[in-house]
């Protein structure tokens, strides 16, 4: 199972929020170059970032940088989510030197835009289903849609054969440390035969070890490496032993 350490960043700092709400945000840092260089030296093999401006709509050049910092001291790959809207934006961000994109409220608003953009981008790009009580959020988790995210990620498979990987987070779980929603999880990977990368609540050892165990493509960590209740060195020993 693949682990990726979360970095979220806003105003150039790294933080986290608890269930999306930008109104209860922690600051872990103000480097997020030497963040990254952290999570790496302590074992990460992949990192994955998240604009939390541009994914309200409020890109800074603050961001932008502490993004081009990540990727060229981290020295492995990285996937960023917030405010993936549209061609220019996919072009300027993988020209960063970013791995994978991850596109959230204009996946579910312009399914055709984004089969489009994955097969102009073969591999590039991968949806981030984001659910509350099962139903997908957008703009940020600021709005709640009437569309099931399973039936958004059959459709996106439908539409594409190009998506690289569904990033599902379970808002009600992210940032309160309080374990994955595996059910959830499960629900996403029996609906589609997309790579399904787990998002919100991984808290413990346990945790990492029940989803490598049952077989979890991959999983997101954040608050948790934070606050340290998972050491990442024991957790990426448990999630790639042949690594």
């Amino acid at each position: 199972m693949e682990l990726w350490p979360a970095i979220d960043l806003r105003h150039g700092r790294c933080v986290r929020l608890k269930q999306g709400d930008y109104d209860r945000e922690t600051v872990f840092g103000e480097d997020p170059a030497a963040m990254a260089r952290h999570w790496v030296e302590a074992g990460a093999r992949r990192l994955h970032l998240v604009d939390l401006d541009a994914a309200r709509g409020e890109p800074s050049d603050e961001n932008r940088a502490a993004i081009l910092a990540i990727v060229e001291a981290a020295g492995v790959p990285c996937q960023l989510g917030g405010g993936v809207r549209d061609d220019g934006s996919i072009r300027s961000l993988l020209n960063l030197g970013l791995e994978r994109l991850i596109v959230g409220s204009a996946a579910l608003k312009r399914p055709d835009w984004f089969a489009n953009a994955c097969d102009a981008n073969p591999g590039k790009l991968a949806a981030g289903i984001d659910a509350r009580n099962g139903m997908v959020a957008t703009d940020g988790w600021l709005e709640t849609s009437s569309t099931p995210a399973t039936e958004l990620a059959r459709d996106l498979r439908r539409r594409t054969s190009e998506i690289s990987a569904i990033i599902y987070t379970d808002i009600a779980r992210d940032g309160m440390m309080s374990g994955p929603n595996v059910e959830a999880l499960r629900e996403m990977e029996a609906a589609t035969d997309i790579p399904v990368i787990a998002s919100g609540g991984v808290t413990t050892i346990d945790d990492v070890r029940m989803l490598a165990e049952s077989g979890t493509y991959a999983a997101i960590i954040g608050r948790a490496l934070y606050e340290g209740t998972i050491d990442l060195k024991e957790a990426t020993q448990i999630a790639e032993p042949a690594a």
